[in-house]
């Protein structure tokens, strides 16, 4: 049997490791950086697939006849905050739904404080938020695991309306409603001179204003597998 003192020594030397493997991290950015001068941070290498970034903010997504989904409006640099968002009306033959989305728009572009944004925006009182994980195949010949994404998901309120909300960074490999994902991963690729691209995605579907919000998971997380898969598809894949 495994004593206090032994647990805490190896929870302690976990942490040491961990801190170490960020120290070497650090270093290998820094150090390069120190002798050109040329600091990755200051000097972000370019995002790769910006091109596919910006026809996604002039076009917004498309649908396949597959999907069940069809647009019926796209609205350009809807002012949110001090972002400019793509807005879609898009619909199947039993719901129509509201897809924002914000385009990474620069190798400096960070996500920032989206959510709030949003909520301000629209003037939401939210309740039951939650999370909703799901996830969506990988490009076939990509060779790569399943991408996952951690999602949040709840019910706000506006004057006589409700909706289901869900919302999320998606990433070439997942996604996640935290910044923090992406400013890990990014961090690492810089190491390599690589960048990783972003699209906030706020899903808003309307919904009796009664009711357990559980009932609508299935519709809001189909939605999202789509929208993740399309990005991963059209506006990540280079």
């Amino acid at each position: 049997m495994i004593s206090p003192r032994q647990l805490m020594r190896r929870y302690q030397l976990s942490k040491i490791i961990v801190l170490l493997l960020l120290l070497v991290l650090v270093g290998w950015v820094a150090i390069p950086g120190y002798l050109t001068g040329k600091w990755p941070w200051t000097n972000p290498p370019p995002v790769t697939n910006l091109k596919q970034l910006k026809t996604l903010r002039q076009q917004g997504l498309k649908f396949s006849k597959l999907s069940g989904w069809k647009v019926l409006h796209v609205q350009k640099n809807v002012q949110i905050g001090g972002r400019k968002w793509l807005v879609q009306e898009i619909q199947n033959q039993q719901t129509v739904a509201i897809l924002l989305l914000l385009p990474q728009n620069g190798p400096k572009d960070q996500p920032q404080v989206e959510w709030l944004d949003i909520r301000g925006f629209h003037r939401w009182q939210t309740d039951s938020d939650r999370a909703l994980k799901f996830t969506v195949e990988s490009m076939p010949t990509s060779g790569k695991p399943p991408a996952t994404v951690e999602a949040l998901f709840f019910r706000s309120r506006r004057a006589e309306q409700t909706f289901a909300v869900l919302q999320w960074y998606a990433l070439p490999n997942g996604g996640s409603t935290a910044t923090s994902r992406w400013f890990w991963e990014d961090s690492i690729a810089r190491v390599s001179n690589r960048r990783i691209s972003w699209v906030a995605v706020s899903i808003i579907v309307p919904i009796q204003s009664a009711g357990d919000i559980e009932l609508y998971r299935p519709l809001v997380k189909g939605i999202g597998e789509i929208v993740q898969a399309q990005l991963m598809a059209e506006t990540f894949q280079l």
